[in-house]
């Protein structure tokens, strides 16, 4: 089996209203999302075709559907719903998704809040 390719969409900007936190979820606040996909784009590059990969622009609308969508408490499951949007794309055997929350609710200085998962089509 050859190896698998990657594209890759980072700093997808959305608001939402994610958190545990009741003025988080009333006030909500930007997240940003980074996305590497792995797959075979040889089809694609052979007969230049974007039926043939992934339409990175309609994916990074439907991303942003879902951080602006229904709230959930932790990053951990917003991932995991992103994760979940990439795979549904056929050509994707393997995603990484990075959820930043530059603004969440630490009393310290702090540059960002990450949660990075992995998820592979089973």
């Amino acid at each position: 089996m050859r190896a698998l390719d990657a594209i890759a969409l980072r700093g997808i900007r959305a608001r939402g209203r994610h958190g545990v936190l009741p003025a988080e979820r009333e006030l909500g606040q930007e997240f940003v999302v980074d996305v590497t996909l792995f797959l075979d784009t040889a089809p694609a590059a052979a007969e230049d075709d974007l039926t043939r990969t992934v339409d990175y622009g309609e994916l990074a609308t439907r991303l942003s559907a879902v951080v602006a969508g229904k709230p959930v408490n932790l990053i951990e499951t917003l991932a995991q719903k992103l994760a979940d949007v990439c795979l549904s794309h056929e050509r994707v055997e393997e995603v990484e998704v990075s959820v930043h929350k530059p603004a969440a609710p630490i009393p310290l200085p702090f540059d960002d809040v990450v949660v990075t998962i992995r998820r592979r089509r089973s």
